[in-house]
C-alpha cells in the first residue's frame, strides 16, 4: 500500500489539496458506509477511523458493554472488534488511492497502534504533549514514555517495507486562544520527537485561528521549521478548520470552511481536516461530512487557480521568530527530545494558556488584539520576552466569552463586524487594561 505521506505528495504534485473528515462510527456497517462515501466524495481525499472515547482511555470493557447493549459510541472501537470485523470495514476501500488514518486522542496509544498495524494500516496521529494535556490528567512523563514506545512500534513497520506516517496534533492545543508561536513550536517539537524515535514520514499540524494574516505567517513558519529540523524526512503541513466555537448558521459554517481551504492552499499546506455545518449542534452525518469535503475541495481548487503557495524567508515573520526561540530553548534542555519536553514544562518554558493539566504551569494568558490577532497578555516563564509582543491586558469573564465566540460571531453575523476587531459586535471590549 502506498504510504500516507507519498499519497499526499502525489496529490500536491498534481495541484490538489487533500481533504479529510474526522469521521468515526461504532457500527461496522455505518463505518464502512462512511468510508465508502468519503472515498467517492472528491478527487484527493483521505479516509478516517476516529476512535471512541472509551478506547481512547483504554477502557475496552465499557466499550464492549455499550456495544452489547446497543448503545452507540462516539467513534470506532478498534480494539474491541475482532480483526476480521475491521478488515471487513476496510475491504475494497483502503488502497493506494484512498489511505485511511486512525485518529484517537489517547495518551496511552499502544493497543490502538497494535490494532491498526494488524489491519495493515500505517497512519495515525497524536503526540506526547498534544494527546496528553488537552484530554485528561495522565502525567506528562507517562505520556512521553507511552508515545516513545508507540513511535518505536510504528517505526518498526519499516522493516516490513511499510512507511508509517504520524501526524502531530501539536498545532491544535485546546482548539483556540493559544497564540500561533506556541502552536507552531509544539508541532515542530513533536515532529523532532517522532524523528528521533525512527519515523521518517510525518505531518505537522496547525489549527486555523482568528486572523488570516497571522495564520498564513504561522503555516509558513511551520514549513520553514520543518525544513530546518527534519531535513531527511518526508513531511507536510496539515491545517485544521477552526477548532473552537463553530458558527451556528449553515452559511457561516460553510464560509469558515471555505476560508480554511483557501488558507491552506495559499500558505502551502498540503492537507486539510474539515468541519461540517453540524459541528455546533451534534455529531455530523455521513452526508454532512461529504458535503463539507466537497465544499473544501472546490474552495481549494479556486484558490489554486488564482495563486501559488508563498515561501517564508523568516525575515519579517513574528510567528517564526517566536516559535524558533521556543524550539531552541527546549532542545537546549536535553539531547533527548522527550526529556527536553518534560523539563520545558517543569520550568514553564512551554506553558499553554487556559490549560488545566497538572503538568502545565498555567501562568500564560492570551487575548485577541484590536487587529484580530492572538497575542500574549502574560508569557509566564516562557523565554520569548525579546520576540513576543504582549499587551499587559487581561480578560474579564465577559471578555473571555467574547474571545471564545469571536470567530463564531464573525461568520454568523458578518454584517455586524466592526473596524475594531477587539470589540464584540455588541460593542463590548474584549480586554480590560491593568
Amino acid at each position: 500500500m502506498t504510504s500516507f505521506g507519498r499519497f499526499v505528495a502525489a496529490a500536491h504534485a498534481r495541484g490538489a489539496l487533500v481533504v479529510q473528515p474526522r469521521m468515526g462510527f461504532s457500527a461496522p456497517a455505518r463505518m464502512r458506509t462512511g468510508l465508502a462515501a468519503t472515498k467517492a466524495a472528491t478527487d484527493a481525499v483521505a479516509g478516517t477511523l476516529t476512535i471512541d472515547s472509551y478506547t481512547r482511555v483504554c477502557d475496552e470493557p465499557s466499550a464492549v458493554r455499550a456495544l452489547g447493549e446497543g448503545i452507540p459510541l462516539n467513534g470506532y472501537p478498534i480494539t474491541s472488534y475482532s480483526p476480521g470485523t475491521s478488515r471487513w470495514v476496510l475491504d475494497g476501500l483502503a488502497d493506494d488511492t484512498f489511505p485511511v488514518q486512525v485518529r484517537h486522542g489517547s495518551a496511552s496509544p499502544q493497543r490502538i497502534v497494535a490494532a491498526l498495524a494488524r489491519l495493515g494500516l500505517t497512519a495515525t496521529e497524536g503526540g506526547p504533549v498534544s494527546y496528553c494535556l488537552p484530554y485528561g490528567r495522565t502525567p506528562l512523563v507517562d505520556s512521553v514514555r507511552n508515545w516513545r514506545e508507540t513511535c518505536e512500534r510504528l517505526a518498526a513497520l519499516r522493516a516490513d517495507g511499510a512507511e508509517p506516517h504520524l501526524e502531530s496534533f501539536g498545532g491544535c492545543m485546546l482548539g483556540q486562544l493559544c497564540p500561533p508561536g506556541l502552536l507552531v513550536a509544539l508541532s515542530a517539537l513533536e515532529g523532532v520527537f517522532f524523528h528521533r524515535a525512527g519515523l521518517r514520514s510525518v505531518s505537522l499540524s496547525y489549527a486555523q485561528q482568528t486572523s488570516p494574516e497571522q495564520d498564513r505567517q504561522a503555516i509558513r513558519a511551520l514549513r520553514r521549521l520543518a525544513a530546518e529540523l527534519l531535513p531527511d524526512t518526508d513531511w507536510h503541513v496539515v491545517v485544521y478548520t477552526y477548532m473552537g466555537v463553530y458558527p451556528r448558521t449553515t452559511p457561516g459554517a460553510h464560509a469558515l470552511l471555505a476560508d480554511s481551504a483557501d488558507l491552506a492552499v495559499r500558505a502551502g499546506a498540503r492537507r486539510l481536516i474539515v468541519k461540517t455545518a453540524a459541528e455546533a449542534h451534534r455529531i455530523p452525518t455521513v452526508a454532512e461530512n461529504v458535503r463539507a469535503l466537497r465544499i473544501a475541495a472546490e474552495s481549494a481548487r479556486r484558490a489554486a487557480a488564482t495563486t501559488g503557495a508563498e515561501d517564508d524567508d523568516g525575515s519579517a515573520n513574528p510567528v517564526y521568530a517566536e516559535a524558533r526561540t521556543l524550539v531552541d530553548a527546549v532542545l537546549d534542555l536535553h539531547t533527548d527530545p522527550g526529556s527536553a519536553l518534560l523539563k520545558a514544562f517543569e520550568r514553564g518554558y512551554l506553558d499553554v494558556p487556559y490549560c488545566l493539566h497538572p503538568d502545565n504551569a498555567g501562568r500564560s494568558r492570551s487575548h485577541i488584539d484590536a487587529d484580530g490577532r492572538l497575542t500574549w497578555s502574560n508569557i509566564g516563564a516562557m523565554p520569548i520576552g525579546r520576540v513576543a509582543g504582549r499587551s499587559g491586558a487581561r480578560l474579564t469573564a465577559t471578555g473571555l466569552h467574547d474571545a471564545l465566540t469571536f470567530v463564531q460571531r464573525r461568520y454568523d453575523h458578518p454584517d455586524t463586524r466592526t473596524e475594531d476587531a477587539g470589540t464584540s459586535p455588541a460593542g463590548v471590549p474584549l480586554l480590560q487594561e491593568v
